[in-house]
């Protein structure tokens, strides 16, 4: 058994010849014998004490270890800030002339190793902030932390992932891992000032016609201003009229919406009295319009299988208010029943079609025959209200080829298809047609031409003749039977048969009828997801995806312009169904506009408030704390230029003016071990047997 006394790299090994327990008592029999002689004063007991002090030496045999060290270099890293806003004014070769007089420096320490460490940028940066300290953590995983000397970090200071910093003996060691200073040389200029504004409450979304509240405020960082802002607002690209607001006060702003789908506001604050970046000075908003409920008024002109399906269909959805009539006793029908045994309601066609009229956001007309019970003048009403922005869908059934149509009634003005008088009685399968399989309403209905062989047959169709709008669907003998046409701001459908009902009840497998009539009832009602001729432009991950819809041939390529006013072609890629797609990385924070030189497109891209850039002043109040729990120093680039590096013991001070200190770790591998004896035994024995004859000597004067 070998025990260490390790003093340096030397240490003495005991080697005991006799087992522990028997060296203790022998010790303690031979001190009794000792006191025994000093309490007797007997002669040449001090001699007798060496003697044993002697002889316990030899039964010791200590020896002396030399361990054999290589000393590792210590590791200095230079963690270096990468994110956005080192991109301002001239940090960025502030930052690379830092960290090249680093390198310069470190260079010069022999006894270190020098590891540079980038971080801080990336797509998520804007959002997210500067992340530093994670960087940090990931690059010194393969660095054992005992030898690190020190991290020297060149940054404007905003750094927003640091530690949070417990109240303990451990401090920064605790958080961090490790005990070594970090220090600061701040780029950048810390007494400028910059302007920013801010969105304090923001909607998502708001409902048509109806303005969103936006609650936002504008501060001058660094300095005191009291004064007024002008704020200039753009919807979807259209200028609204700027407001004066006062500095440091959150204000609200009304927002119209006009439309349902996205809107984008650009909200701008003008220039401040220092700008460090006007990058915080704009704030852009994505507002999602949704209508309120949709009002649907359904006429029946009879009772027949197909009634329920559209009562259905329509109630199914839940953003529709439906309103629903069923003609039961047309004015032509003539019984003896007296009225007052008669359990019908009187159709209000004045409230419905004169009164109410434009409350309504879709007028169907079901089977419906003209047989007196609209008066001609409020058929003047309908097509008022549909060039006005209205929307009429008309089931065509047996009647419609007669004299009774509301073909042969002022509506026939809004209609792009009329009946011929035929009625055709036979199977059939719906299919789309050319501009059907391109059109938004109809296109996403198959993914190939083999899906409509799937559908089941209809049995009726009204034979029609089309001078105008977009036939989608055709029939019997490739006759029109779905066409959808654009009416001053309003639209219309027409249907050319009032058999839809085969398909709900499944016959021969039935078909899509629950989603073409809500396509059909949202494109007539104005959704921008249904538009035929339409841009958009979306901003995920990074990434601005363009997505442009025709029923023609698409452009070549689309102009894209970044917030910072850069200008991109885009070549457009046809995907099918009528849809091209571009894409094109979107790094920047901000507005993007997409045109195809005749339609324009917005994107909003980045956090509603930067966190990169809610405060882009250099400044060392993030840092502080770290950077005095570890002993750290800053620095200012612009200020002092650079710092001198000196090596520093782990107990001195780490920092001071105008130096930056390096922890001596010394950490070692032992590679080898030296053993010799300290004494050799049989000097230690003559000297014991020496200090005994001494001790006789002594003793027999």
């Amino acid at each position: 058994m070998n025990d260490l006394i390790t003093i340096g790299a030397y240490s003495v090994a005991l080697n005991p010849i006799l087992p522990w327990p028997v060296l203790i008592a022998l010790g303690v029999l031979y001190g009794g014998l000792l006191l025994f002689a000093f309490a007797r004063h007997a002669r040449g007991t001090t001699w007798r004490v060496v003697a044993g002090l002697l002889i316990v030496f030899a039964l010791l045999d200590p020896s002396l270890v030399e361990e054999q060290r290589n000393y590792q270099k210590d590791v200095a890293v230079v963690l270096v800030d990468r994110s956005p806003s080192q991109n301002l004014g001239n940090r960025a070769q502030e930052t690379n002339d830092a960290l090249a007089e680093l390198r310069r420096q470190l260079a010069l320490l022999p006894d270190l190793d020098v590891r540079v460490i980038e971080g801080g940028g990336g797509p998520d940066s804007a959002e997210k902030g500067t992340e530093l300290m994670g960087v940090l953590q990931r690059g010194l995983a393969d660095v054992p932390l005992r030898r690190l000397a020190g991290v020297i970090t060149i940054s404007d200071g905003q750094v927003h992932d640091l530690p949070a910093l417990a109240a303990t003996d451990q401090g920064a060691k605790g958080a961090l891992g490790f005990d070594a200073p970090i220090h600061l040389l701040m780029t950048g200029d810390p007494k400028q000032g910059d302007r920013r504004l801010m969105l304090t409450e923001a909607p998502s979304f708001g409902l048509v016609g109806k303005p969103v509240e936006l609650k936002f405020k504008i501060d001058d960082l660094g300095s005191d201003n009291a004064g007024a802002a002008m704020v200039t607002i753009r919807r979807d690209g259209q200028a609204l009229p700027p407001v004066s607001v006062p500095v440091g006060q959150e204000q609200t702003l009304q927002l119209p919406i006009e439309h349902g789908g996205q809107t984008v506001f650009e909200i701008t604050a003008e220039d401040g009295p220092q700008e460090i970046t006007k990058v915080n000075n704009t704030a852009v908003l994505s507002v999602n319009g949704v209508r309120d409920r949709l009002k649907v008024l359904l006429i029946s002109g009879e009772p027949y299988p197909g009634e329920r399906v559209w009562r259905n269909l329509l109630k199914s959805d839940p953003s529709v208010d439906l309103i629903h009539f069923t003609i039961l006793r047309p004015p032509n029908k003539q019984d003896a029943t007296p009225i007052n045994e008669l359990a019908l309601i009187s159709f209000p066609i004045d409230e419905l079609f004169d009164t109410k009229l434009k409350q309504f956001d879709l007028i169907i007309f079901d089977r419906f025959q003209h047989l007196g019970i609209l008066p001609e003048e409020y058929f003047f009403h309908i097509v008022d209200y549909v060039k006005n922005g209205g929307a009429v869908l008309e089931s065509a059934g047996p009647s419609s080829a007669g004299q009774f149509s509301l073909y042969k009634t002022p509506l026939q003005e809004i209609f792009s298809a009329s009946p011929t008088g035929d009625v055709i009685q036979r199977g059939y399968r719906p299919s789309l047609t050319e501009i059907g399989k391109r059109h938004p309403v109809t296109a996403d209905l198959i993914k190939n031409d083999a899906d409509q062989q799937k559908w089941g047959r209809w049995f009726r169709q009204i034979v029609a003749t089309t001078r105008g709008g977009n036939t989608l669907m055709n029939g019997a003998d490739g006759l029109p039977l779905l066409v959808l046409d654009r009416i001053g701001k309003g639209r219309v459908a027409e249907l050319f048969s009032d058999q839809l009902w085969l398909w709900s009840k499944g016959f021969e497998g039935g078909g899509p009828q629950a989603e073409l009539i809500r396509r059909v009832g949202h494109w007539l009602m104005q959704e921008p997801d249904l538009e035929e001729e339409d841009l958009r432009a979306t901003v995920i991950d990074g990434k601005l995806e363009v997505q442009r819809r025709s029923l023609g041939t698409q452009p070549a390529t689309v102009d894209a312009t970044a917030p910072d006013g850069r200008v991109a072609k885009l070549p457009l890629t046809d995907i099918g169904h009528g849809k091209a797609t571009a894409e094109m990385p979107a790094p920047d924070q901000g507005l993007y506009r997409v045109t195809d030189g005749q339609k324009e497109a917005f994107a909003a891209s980045g956090a509603l408030n930067s966190l990169e850039f809610r405060d882009p002043r250099a400044s060392d109040e993030p840092m502080a704390p770290l950077i005095t729990a570890t002993g750290g120093g800053v620095q200012v680039y612009e200020e002092s230029g650079w710092p001198t590096l000196r090596r520093v013991s782990a107990q001195s001070e780490r920092s001071g003016r105008g130096w930056f200190g390096l922890k001596q770790n010394q950490d070692y591998v032992v590679t080898g071990i030296a053993q010799s004896p300290l004494v050799p035994a049989w000097i230690a024995l003559l000297a014991s047997l020496g200090a005994v004859l001494l001790a006789w000597k002594r003793e027999g004067r």
